[in-house]
């Protein structure tokens, strides 16, 4: 009996990371479909004077190779006067930056704006901590233009 519990509470630890992850990302459901979503978030950038560098239709991508993912699309964007400062305490922030939101439709049909917590990618750099003053001002912008482009 001590040998089954020992498994499961081993195998409820090796779960940990993955429900962690799953709780580091936001998730909101927009009230339009993907294009429209996508296309107010690229709107909502573009007037905050960030600048939106690519936006990727992962949808599009998967029919090339014969696969629905339903509708879907990365768009990546950045402010140097927000990400700079993040970038001098540590390079490496460079792989984390720019910011990047996913929206997407569910196998519902229901279309969600997703990210990951910046704080939590950014604190694991040496020199960089979660409520660092740099990094308020990226949760603010991630939160300000998804619940917009979300129709919040």
């Amino acid at each position: 009996m001590k040998t089954l519990s020992l498994a499961i509470a081993l195998l409820g630890f090796a779960a940990l990371p993955a429900l962690a992850e799953q709780n580091d990302i936001t998730r909101l459901e927009s009230n339009a479909d993907v294009t429209a979503t996508a296309d107010r978030l690229a709107a909502g950038i573009e007037a905050a004077g960030a600048k939106l560098m690519a936006r990727i239709d992962h949808g599009a991508g998967a029919k090339t190779v014969g696969r629905d993912i339903g509708a879907s699309q990365l768009l990546i964007f950045g402010n140097p006067k927000v990400g700079t400062p993040v970038m001098e305490q540590n390079r490496l922030a460079g792989l984390i930056l720019p910011l990047h939101v996913l929206v997407y439709e569910d196998d519902q049909g229901k279309t969600w704006i997703a990210y990951e917590s910046i704080e939590e990618r950014l604190d694991d750099l040496d020199g960089i901590k979660a409520g660092d003053d740099s990094v308020q001002p990226l949760k603010g912008a991630l939160a300000k233009l998804t619940n917009a482009a979300a129709g919040n």
